[in-house]
């Protein structure tokens, strides 16, 4: 028996990765109630880890991006200073 298991693949041109957590629980039968809380149970709890990995992982893609780009001699445009400022934060733009 194979192991059940959550994953994500992310696919550049220049790279691919694949995200992947096993589910130790078993893969339920259709009328298996118990079963089937169990293993939601655990992949509502992986997939937030897997986002984590994946967020940790892009965090790390734009930094090097960014690196290579000022090597490069680009400067990170006005715009884009502006949205890593306020990343992960809501923010209402006011009509003029």
């Amino acid at each position: 028996m194979s192991a059940n298991k959550l994953h994500a693949a992310y696919v550049a041109p220049d790279q691919s990765r694949t995200f992947e957590h096993s589910i130790s629980s078993p893969l339920p039968s259709a009328d298996a109630v118990p079963d089937k809380v169990t293993y939601l149970a655990e992949l509502r709890k992986l997939v937030p880890t897997l986002q984590n990995d994946i967020n940790v992982f892009l965090t790390e893609r734009m930094e090097e991006d960014k690196k290579a780009a000022e090597a490069q001699g680009r400067k990170v445009s006005d715009k884009e200073a502006k949205e890593e400022e306020n990343y992960g934060e809501e923010v209402v733009e006011e009509d003029a």
